[in-house]
């Protein structure tokens, strides 16, 4: 008989394990999913394009309702199918309206969640964080019938909304409490030459903001953003992008041990040997996850296990840094800050917008960040990973993977 895995989350990390499941082991279980949104599984980091109108919801679907039926998965959907609650003991999962599945083997996948700003006022109409279908659904509305935004954050995400509420005709200001976009993932050279693409783009900018509250109209909704210096903006949206935090309640409910995420070990199980976990809700050898790529290789690795064939261990990699802005190049890996012991080597062409730094340790790229120019991303990513030896090219390194390799 086959074997019954329950999978807790219809996202990406949880369904590209499944799809890698399938590749393995097609036929060791029988699987049921449990999906807190009312639709198949889709490409949460393409909600951007969704925004600012380069693609439509069905374009970053990637397993729509048929697939599950034609891979026999058992797929309950929609806020009444939200996991509720892991019985190990029995090994069942509830949901809310008390539909239940058993299991010898469960994959949580359970995300994260946004983190709301701590201010008086976010509980507002029209404050709304940006995380999926119905959030981009709601901006796309008020981009129809409102004028003025505020996009609290400026890294990927913040960036991203705002720059696709701009392109939908709304007045948009990004508010950040550091003076650097994007200040986990670039350095002030690129920062600032991405700060004045972007404004030429119609965005605007308050940096180094301290916010206050949040203010509304006798209905109860949004009007004015009030900040620390005695500044204000009007405000008809207010979005907040500032993070997101590993969705751990219910595996902690359970008794499954966890710290900022589920913990698990190299192979992605947790400290219950008939639960494993993969995504943004885990943690892994003292680090959490936001990106994609990460995701899929856990992914790979967790298969791997489930399908019994137990040969893969998940190993943390540099993960790069790439903004989903239509004509914005960037592309950013490890250590790009530096320290007292590594030097940095750059290239600036202020004409065509390029500017180029790499941070060099012990003879070794240890990080990159590229503005204009990305072209050679991927080689350098491929030199920090594999921690090659730099000795023979280090002269013409910042000139890309052509010059070098024929120099």
């Amino acid at each position: 008989m086959k074997k019954r895995l329950v999978v807790i989350g219809n996202g990406m990390a949880g369904m590209r394990t499944v799809e890698e499941l399938l590749s393995a082991a097609p036929n060791k279980y029988d699987i049921t999913v449990f999906g807190a949104e009312p639709y198949g599984n889709y490409n949460r980091i393409m909600l951007s394009s969704v925004l600012c109108g380069e693609k439509t919801i069905e374009d970053i679907v990637i397993n729509n309702r048929q697939w599950y039926i034609d891979n026999g998965i058992t797929l309950y959907a929609g806020e009444d199918k939200t996991a509720v609650r892991i019985d190990r003991k029995n090994k069942k999962v509830y949901a809310q309206d008390g539909t239940f599945a058993g299991y010898d083997r469960l994959l949580i996948a359970t995300g994260s969640k946004a983190v709301a700003p701590t201010i008086p006022g976010n509980g507002l109409e029209g404050v709304i964080s940006f995380r999926d279908i119905v959030d981009v659904n709601k901006m796309l509305a008020y981009s129809r019938s409102h004028n003025k935004a505020v996009v609290l954050g400026g890294g990927l995400l913040g960036l991203e909304a705002a720059n696709g509420l701009v392109s939908r005709g709304m007045d948009v200001t990004v508010v950040h409490s550091n003076e650097i976009l994007l200040n986990r993932q670039m350095d002030r050279a690129a920062a600032k030459m991405l700060q004045t693409e972007l404004e030429q783009r119609g965005l605007k900018f308050k940096m180094a903001a301290k916010l206050k509250q949040l203010s509304g109209d006798e209905q109860g909704h949004v009007t004015t953003v009030s900040f620390e210096d005695g500044s204000r903006l009007e405000c008809d949206l207010f979005v907040a992008a500032i993070g997101v935090r590993p969705n751990i309640e219910l595996a902690h409910e359970a008794g499954i041990y966890c710290e900022r995420g589920i913990v698990v070990n190299d192979t992605l199980q947790s400290y219950d040997p008939s639960i494993y976990a993969v995504g943004e809700c885990i943690q892994h050898r003292g680090a959490t996850f936001g990106l994609v790529a990460p995701l899929f290789e856990q992914a790979k690795v967790c298969a791997n296990h489930l399908s019994a064939h137990g040969a893969a261990e998940y190993i943390t990699l540099p993960t790069a840094t790439k903004l989903k802005v239509t004509g914005i190049n960037l592309f950013s890996i490890g250590d790009f800050q530096g320290d007292v012991n590594s030097e940095s080597v750059h290239f600036t062409d202020p004409a065509l917008g390029i500017y180029k730094k790499l941070v060099i340790k012990a003879n070794k790229l240890i990080g990159a960040v590229l503005y204009g120019d990305t072209a050679d991303g991927g080689w350098y990513q491929e030199l920090l990973e594999k921690e090659d030896t730099i000795t023979g090219i280090r002269d013409v390194l910042i000139f890309g993977k052509v010059y070098a390799t024929s120099a």
